[in-house]
């Protein structure tokens, strides 16, 4: 980061007063960074006391908490808004129309970065193609900094004097406030209704994810998904995905006659999806999405291919743990709800069914009220046992067992995973079990026997461990 002297210190400081709205990470983020480069810094925040306000450079005098503070942000020369802070909040709105700038913390990282920059967002998957990005590159030998809406606050990557590439996930919050972020390349992965309590309509929330393209100098998009292509000049660099076979110079999958699939670009295969450790069709896309984006941001190929096998995803999130006496365990503990859970049995479903194979689904733990019957169409086609454990695991297997479910679908009750683990030994050492992996997806809170997600799916990778250790 530069050093500023006395003099610059002093034209900052009468540049007039920056007002960070929201005390959260990134909020936080922003107070330090212009506090280290001389900008008068004030605070407000709608908690009474927020949790980082002791993390706060002793240099911010102005500290006004238990509401957005309008007079504070009318006395702004600019106001800096944190990404959980909607635009219409009635201070805000005010200032806006008093034509105070507002922007996001996003919007000074790219003033400020001088390296290439990767922009990612979509209603899916960010993370994951985030991650695994910027994975890619620090294995080509690439010093990367990777945050934004994972992980580390954008502004903290800056503190890396070292850094070459930049890899974000941006969320539609950060980027309604964003104006040119000129990234090397930038993708919108996929568009679905999110947000739209915030947004309005799917119009606003299209109309926030696609800023990420202004200023672009490649793109990617998903020829499967035409909310995701730019209104840009069609000159533009640009690399397209999707599950049929690629056009020349594009990612896609390829078929051959036996039914393998592969990872192609153009005629090129370059990996059959057996060899990921991450399943299921929607990952065989992030793995696409990655390679483009790589490609475009300059990755060597074959590097970018070795970092793909050895990826087995984001933790709790559909990842893959071991191989234990041939049935592959997934964990995917931060599937809490029932759309979660109907796309991590789709997913993985789709890979085994051609092979004639089934999932062991464990469910349960606190339902939230949810109507469970919704997953009866995805166990009906690609499940074969159910378990269930947890608070709500009767209640589930009533709804199940009174909708349409298959008679070939056998129901457990195991209350806990420890008897979840005995129940799966019981019923896959038959010959008959068509049973080639075991996800635990729960579509549930965790809270009645964990302290969270997290300590679910621990646990659940500890058994299989150990499960792993006694064969």
């Amino acid at each position: 980061m530069t050093t500023l002297t006395a003099t610059e210190t002093l034209l900052h400081k009468g540049s007039g007063l920056q007002v960070v709205v929201g005390l959260g990470q990134s909020g936080l983020s922003v107070a330090n960074y212009l506090t280290k480069q001389g900008y008068h810094v004030a605070v407000t925040d709608s908690q009474p006391t927020p949790a980082l306000a002791e993390q706060l450079p002793a240099a911010i005098d102005i500290r006004q908490f238990g509401a957005i503070d309008a007079e504070l942000l009318q006395q702004a020369a600019r106001i800096i808004i944190s990404p959980g802070i909607s635009l219409d909040t009635d201070a805000v709105a005010a200032a806006r129309r008093a034509n105070i700038p507002v922007v996001s913390d996003i919007q000074l990282f790219c003033e400020a970065c001088t390296v290439p920059i990767v922009a990612i967002t979509g209603s899916n998957a960010k993370s994951t193609v985030t991650t695994l990005v910027g994975q890619m590159a620090a294995d080509a030998g690439i010093n990367v900094g990777v945050g934004g809406n994972i992980g580390v606050p954008a502004l903290n990557l800056l503190a890396n004097p070292d850094m070459q590439l930049a890899v974000l996930e941006l969320s539609s919050f950060q980027l309604e406030t964003v104006t040119n972020l000129g990234a090397q390349v930038a993708t919108v992965l996929n568009m679905s209704p999110d947000h739209l309590d915030r947004h309005g309509d799917m119009l606003g929330y299209h109309q926030a994810k696609h800023r990420i393209f202004q200023g672009a100098k490649s793109v990617v998009i998903n020829r499967e998904d035409a909310l995701t292509r730019p209104l840009v000049a069609d000159n533009l660099p640009r690399l397209s995905t999707g599950i049929h076979a690629p056009d020349k110079g594009h990612y896609g999958l390829i078929t051959d006659p036996e039914g393998q699939i592969y990872l192609a670009r153009g005629t090129e295969r370059l990996l059959s999806a057996d060899k990921l450790q991450i399943k299921g069709r929607h990952n065989l896309l992030n793995a696409q999405a990655a390679l483009a984006l790589g490609e475009l941001a300059g990755l060597p190929l074959d590097s970018m291919l070795n970092t793909l096998q050895q990826f087995t995803g984001l933790e709790h999130r559909c990842q893959y743990v071991a191989t234990a006496a041939s049935l592959d365990y997934f964990n995917d503990s931060k599937g809490t709800n029932i759309g979660s859970t109907m796309a991590a049995i789709e997913g993985l479903g789709a890979v085994y069914a051609p092979k004639d194979g089934k999932l062991l689904l464990i469910l349960g733990g606190q339902g939230k009220g949810q109507k469970f019957g919704e997953l009866t169409p995805f166990i009906n086609k690609y499940v074969s046992q159910v378990l269930f454990i947890g608070e709500d695991a009767k209640q589930i297997e009533q709804h199940l067992r009174a909708t349409k479910l298959s008679d070939e679908v056998a129901l457990h009750q195991c209350q806990t995973l420890e008897n979840a683990f005995a129940t799966i030994q019981q019923v896959t050492t038959s010959s008959l079990s068509q049973v080639q992996a075991v996800l635990l997806s729960p579509a549930c809170a965790s809270f009645d026997q964990f302290s969270g997600y997290a300590a679910r799916g621990e646990h659940f990778s500890q058994l299989v461990s150990q499960l792993a250790t006694d064969i």
